[in-house]
């Protein structure tokens, strides 16, 4: 049984790790040129300082920390090229999954979440306009080719499946498209009744065990304390007799 629950344990643990990314504000991957980004570390771990990290995409080979960050940084006018790959790193070489944010000088982006959305939940993607105050009529793209029309600019994925993830886009008539944005799904890590039934450690046969133990235990404790009260009692009565 405690097998078992290290073992669900370590599951749990490795899918938080797995799910560790940088919390950004606001909660999306592209930005208009000029709009202030906010990215933390913070919320990770408390038991080490993270530190934001990102490798830009106008110069791939080069990778910059912020000495000065405490765990969070905040642009306060974006441009172009602050786009790029961001990260959470700490000093003893752990480091949290990217997010990849895009800096536009354009008119239009699109608002998708920046973390995973897990299978079976609902997500809703929403095309903006710069120059609009309200939402319009926005072709959405997957992978290229065209998904639907949303006529008030969103795009709503009621149950979201492994074939909703991929590269969407989204355009606006009488303005441009926008850049692509990556959308990952990921699955329900969970424990399965069958794992548990099926586990050399499962309940069942670790109680099974410990009865048979516990059952052992007491026999030979009933034995060795009866068995010199029959022998003496047999002596006894040969002696009478």
């Amino acid at each position: 049984m405690n097998v078992l629950l290290l073992l669900a344990v370590f599951k749990c643990y490795s899918t938080q790790l797995d799910a560790a990314f940088p919390r950004i504000a606001p909660s999306r991957l592209q930005f208009f040129e000029y709009d202030s980004i906010f990215i933390n570390c913070d919320e990770l771990e408390v038991s080490s300082e993270w530190r934001v990290m990102r490798k830009l995409k106008e110069d791939p080979a080069n990778t910059t920390q912020w000495e000065t960050s405490t765990g969070s940084i905040t642009i306060k006018l974006a441009f172009t090229s602050d786009s790029g790959e961001y990260w959470c790193e700490n000093e003893d070489g752990g480091r949290s999954n990217s997010i990849n944010i895009t800096v536009t000088a354009g008119d239009v982006i699109l608002v998708s979440p920046p973390v995973p959305v897990m299978e079976g939940d609902s997500v809703s993607l929403h095309c903006r306009d710069k120059m609009a105050a309200s939402s319009l009529p926005a072709d959405f793209y997957k992978d290229g080719l065209l998904s639907v029309t949303g006529y008030k600019g969103n795009f709503t994925i009621s149950t979201v499946s492994k074939s909703h993830e991929g590269l969407y886009k989204c355009s606006i008539s009488g303005a441009e498209e926008s850049a692509e944005s990556w959308l990952a799904v990921r699955a329900h890590v969970t424990v399965s009744l069958e794992e548990i039934q099926e586990s050399p450690e499962s309940p069942s046969t670790d109680s099974s065990s410990h009865l048979f133990i516990f059952l052992s235990v007491v026999f030979t404790v009933y034995g060795v304390a009866v068995l010199p009260l029959l022998i003496g009692l047999f002596y006894y009565q040969r002696h009478e007799g």
